[in-house]
């Protein structure tokens, strides 16, 4: 719109598939890309800062995800942290926070949350921690108080 080019999240190709009838529990972690049309109950950790992770319609994940670009069209209950781009479609529910570098977000798009923009430097960086040190940190600072 207006002459901006839009930037679309980086291509990956899609290396693992979660099926729409089954449901994973614990944490995955995985490089390239990962499309997920089942369940997820534990956190969703990209290994490289390529990464791309698809969550159809009928997906959802129970826990915190830590990808660089994402595409979101289901559910996540759990902080969300984008280090460079992701993408809320119409059918998109996050129960949690939206860390994001890049957004875009589509009519009907749900974040029952705080949107937080950080930085390209600032995104990278809290990509790379764990769920357990960020918990840690989050408790040092107040912020779960």
């Amino acid at each position: 719109m207006w002459g901006r080019k839009r930037t679309k999240a980086k291509s990956a190709s899609i290396g693992t598939w979660i099926g729409q009838e089954t449901e994973i529990t614990g944490d995955i972690r995985f490089s390239g890309g990962l499309h997920v049309e089942g369940g997820v109950k534990g956190n969703v950790i990209a290994e490289d800062t390529e990464a791309l992770l698809m969550i159809s319609e009928a997906g959802r994940v129970e826990g915190e995800v830590r990808v660089p670009n994402i595409v979101l069209n289901g559910t996540v209950t759990g902080d969300v942290h984008a280090a460079e781009h992701i993408e809320l479609g119409a059918s998109a529910r996050v129960t949690g926070n939206v860390f994001y570098h890049l957004i875009e977000m589509a009519m009907g798009a749900e974040v029952n949350g705080n949107l937080v923009h950080r930085g390209q430097r600032e995104a990278q960086l809290s990509a790379l921690d764990s769920p357990a040190e960020s918990a840690v940190a989050d408790l040092a600072s107040g912020e779960n108080s």
